[in-house]
């Protein structure tokens, strides 16, 4: 962060209550800026480009358009946006789904303030923050994956050199759309080759795929 300047925070959620509460608390905190905030991802996606946050709070459960379909249109259209999923909810599946989005911290908002504010700033410094249970879960689920490849997943060796390109940006946050721009393929393309990746190591999803090629060390960063 720029010496002097807050970081400018984008508030969305559904709850006006809700939203307004965070938007007195932040504002009493030193080196956050509330520059806006949006109902849901539609509203938010109209006023993202006046008010040019850093970070993004999202909630995940809105009208609409969700969380996590704001936080991937976020991550293909401003990437400069840092997200930070702020919920009630507990679930794995908005957990995963939500850092496999793209979201870069993930925290409940029973968070006391100060420290949302904390979260806030590692976030726009480039770090990833996550609730205590939230940490948990992920460390579980990197356990889970941690067996060897020809014991676990078989078909490792069955992956292309192309397909195992597009398992490594998938594991560094990209998007189908992003992958097909960096590869010089089509989103088709991308889409049919993770999900050759997933039948082939035995996988759920895209979100078990970054998971597994990060515990793997095959992360490619921006």
């Amino acid at each position: 962060m720029t010496a002097g300047r807050a970081v400018r925070v984008m508030i969305v959620e559904d709850q006006a209550l809700v939203r307004s509460g965070l938007a007195t608390l932040l504002g009493l905190e030193e080196g956050v800026e509330v520059a806006g905030e949006a109902a849901d991802g539609v509203e938010a996606l109209k006023i993202v480009r006046e008010v040019d946050p850093d970070v993004a709070l999202v909630d995940v459960r809105m009208p609409r358009m969700d969380g996590i379909e704001l936080i991937q249109r976020l991550g293909e259209e401003r990437s400069g946006v840092r997200c930070v999923i702020l919920t009630t909810f507990e679930d794995d599946r908005y957990v995963f789904e939500g850092l496999a989005a793209g979201a870069k911290g993930y925290l409940l908002k029973d968070t006391p303030p100060e420290d949302l504010a904390a979260a806030i700033r590692r976030v726009h410094a480039g770090q990833a923050v996550l609730g205590g249970e939230i940490t948990a879960k992920v460390i579980e689920e990197f356990g889970r994956l941690s067996k060897a490849p020809d014991e676990k997943h078989p078909g490792l060796e069955a992956i292309s050199e192309r397909e195992l390109e597009v398992l490594k940006l998938v594991a560094g946050g990209f998007s189908n759309r992003e992958i097909a721009r960096k590869l010089f393929i089509t989103e088709g393309t991308v889409k049919n080759h993770v999900t050759s990746v997933l039948r082939k190591l035995g996988l759920r999803d895209r979100t078990q795929a970054a998971l597994y090629a990060s515990e793997h060390g095959w992360i490619d960063h921006p």
